[in-house]
């Protein structure tokens, strides 16, 4: 009777071990609990963790695709190399593999980093295989950039150490320079391209506007016209000048150390006694391993000749290649070529402004001379006898010329009285000699000039 008299739901809410709470559990009324999800698992540096989720929230693709992707060496081409390399970033470290395999049994608790460095460490040499996949990815980028670098060089040693028209120029400067220090200096047997420059520092004694190089360029095109063409000749320098050696052979042993590493894990793969199902690795990086060596060679074989002709070049031309770098030796040239054309352009418009000049004087001169003929002509106009002044007026009156360049001269003031010379010889043919005394008044109106007598 004791027993059922006694509230064991009521004991039990006041002195059970285990109590309800609303963060873990929840209950449905019937006595009943209901647990809550558990919590991820995380075992991931913070920071990391939270990079690698906004990296995989941009990728906008699942697991599965990325471990498939790395399995068949993305054959459909479903990640971009540019995404690629920042899943580079990361790949787990051997400790966060190592962290990730205790807690294999939990990886659907784990968080989504987590569980993407757990799915990508479950692959055979994941990243021996992405490095592979990434290195196919920009192997032909890098081609491009290299390739084009390689052949400048070999294209601008070659028009150096071929070119008639540089050879010639080079001998008219040593000639010129002999003949200005001629004396203890005059006889120099040669000259170092590194002092090619100075010529435009070399100043007229004439004109501070005319270097050593516009008079050069001047005479050149007069008796060498060959040699004033020589930029024609020298296209490639501009390119090769912008080229560093020694990033360039960084950049061909970036490919190098790739195919090497490539070949590495194709061994490592082959040796594998199963293979895993859907890997191509073998059949793709293989045949690509095949192609891209066969590229690679060629290129790193027309470097080998370039790097060998420029030390010829630059033995040739006097200069040290151990102390002269490629760079430095081919911008020697590239800024000479460039003064060359500036200087061509500035002979042009010294030409013109010259040209110019010589025909306002020219005009003014004959301007002047028809000056002088025309007063000349009036002068002899005028007679023995003083008719000139008066047959002037008139003719001036007629013509025009009153009012023309000559009116300072022949200007009169209206109304102005000129009187004639009364024993003037002007008077012929028996004229009534009364009208010697009379006098002409000239008036002038608006569109119309008279002479009164």
């Amino acid at each position: 009777m004791t027993i059922k008299l006694l509230d064991f739901g009521d004991f039990d809410k006041n002195f059970s071990a285990y109590q309800k709470t609303r963060t873990d559990e929840s209950d449905d009324g019937y006595g009943s609990f209901k647990q809550q999800k558990p919590k991820e698992l995380s075992v991931i540096d913070g920071r990391r963790a939270q990079n690698c989720n906004i990296l995989l929230s941009k990728m906008k693709v699942t697991n599965d695709e990325i471990t498939k992707a790395v399995m068949t060496m993305d054959t459909a081409e479903s990640i971009p190399k540019d995404m690629l390399e920042q899943i580079l970033k990361y790949v787990p470290t051997p400790e966060e593999v190592s962290l990730l395999s205790e807690h294999a049994a939990e990886k659907d608790n784990m968080a989504a980093a987590d569980r993407f460095m757990f799915d990508l460490s479950r692959i055979v040499h994941f990243k021996q295989r992405l490095n592979c996949l990434y290195f196919k990815k920009k192997f032909q980028e890098r081609m491009s950039e290299c390739k084009p670098k390689v052949e400048a060089v070999m294209k601008a040693c070659r028009e150096i150490q071929t070119s008639k028209k540089l050879k010639k120029l080079l001998e008219i400067i040593l000639v010129l320079g002999n003949y200005m220090n001629r004396g203890a200096r005059g006889n120099a047997a040669g000259l170092q391209i590194s002092s090619l420059n100075k010529i435009v520092d070399t100043k007229s004694s004439l004109s501070r506007n005319v270097t050593m190089l516009h008079y050069l360029l001047e005479m050149t095109e007069k008796k060498f016209p060959d040699v004033f063409k020589l930029d024609e000749e020298l296209a490639t320098i501009p390119a090769a000048a912008r080229v560093n050696l020694g990033e360039l052979e960084k950049d061909m042993a970036v490919l190098r150390n790739g195919l090497t590493e490539l070949e590495n894990e194709l061994t490592f793969q082959k040796n594998r006694p199963t293979q895993d199902r859907g890997d191509k690795f073998i059949s793709v990086m293989g045949d690509f391993k095949t192609v891209s060596s066969i590229s690679f060679n060629k290129l790193n074989d027309l470097l080998s000749d370039a790097t060998e002709r420029y030390q010829k070049v630059c033995k040739l031309y006097g200069e040290d290649p151990t102390k002269v770098t490629l760079e430095e030796f081919f911008q020697i040239f590239d800024q000479f070529m460039q003064s060359f054309g500036d200087a061509k352009v500035d002979n042009i418009n010294f030409r013109k402004k010259k040209e110019e000049e010589e025909k306002r004087a020219r005009l003014e001169a004959e301007r002047l001379e028809r000056d002088k003929l025309r007063k000349a002509a009036r002068k002899a106009k005028s007679g023995k006898n003083g008719e000139g002044e008066f047959d002037d007026l008139v003719s001036a009156l007629r013509n025009g010329e009153v009012f023309g360049e000559d009116m300072v001269k022949m200007k009169l003031k209206k109304g102005k009285k000129i009187s004639l010379n009364s024993g003037s010889a002007a008077w012929k043919n028996g004229e009534d000699r009364e009208r010697m005394g009379r006098t002409a008044v000239v008036t002038s109106q608006p569109g119309r000039t008279t002479v009164a007598m």
